[in-house]
């Protein structure tokens, strides 16, 4: 079988070097593109950090926010790490209300004032739910996180792993073709290369593969 084929999003939000890197070695064929590619993408992948408003406004500026939308309900799997996970959903709190891609029900808001913000280190997974991008992660597996913000979803079967860090929320959600990871696998050692390896596995068997090409 050849290797999937990923586009992973540029809009200058991300450390796109070692996901890059981590997606090569778990068998993809990754390009990266900053602006829409008419192509028959196996999966597309949206990295992030940095602020919601000002990346759904790059995000916006380059045409990918429609672009996302409709690949989405073409059927391309569509992976968010990160701030990249925050922005597939309605809306978020930073920086006052800022509308979202809105690809999955729920809202962002910021971890609790208790606690350091950032959150930035190794927290352990709590396994809330089985699903392909888990497969062989131990439950107590530690992965590393770097952000100020949590997803709130409206739906709580979206959720397959949490971490506490103040409060707990949610690391991982999967539903229909969108996986979100809050922490970044590409930085968290073996577990890290393992959960890319099944996120790819998952995005192989979910992909369109029909040879269309998405609008």
């Amino acid at each position: 079988m050849a290797a999937p084929r990923l586009a992973l999003i540029d809009y200058d939000a991300g450390n796109l070097p070692s996901i890059t890197r981590a997606l090569t070695r778990a068998g993809t064929e990754v390009t990266v593109i900053r602006e829409p590619v008419a192509a028959a993408w196996d999966g597309i992948v949206l990295p992030g950090v940095g602020a919601y408003g000002p990346a759904m406004t790059r995000l916006t500026a380059a045409g990918f926010t429609d672009w996302l939308r409709r690949q989405v309900r073409f059927g391309t799997p569509l992976v968010g790490v990160c701030l990249g996970m925050q922005l597939l959903y309605e809306w978020s709190a930073e920086g006052g209300t800022v509308p979202g891609l809105a690809l999955l029900r729920g809202d962002v808001q910021r971890l609790a004032s208790d606690v350091k913000i950032p959150h930035m280190g190794w927290n352990s997974l709590t396994i809330r739910g089985r699903a392909g991008v888990l497969d062989g992660i131990p439950d107590g597996a530690y992965v590393y996180f770097v952000h100020s913000y949590i997803v709130t979803p409206r739906e709580r079967d979206d959720v397959v792993a949490t971490t506490s860090y103040g409060v707990e929320f949610p690391a991982v959600v999967v539903r229909d073709r969108l996986v979100g990871l809050q922490f970044h696998p590409e930085k968290s050692g073996e577990i890290g290369l393992r959960i890319i390896r099944n996120i790819v596995g998952w995005v192989a068997a979910r992909s369109p593969r029909s040879g269309a090409v998405a609008p």
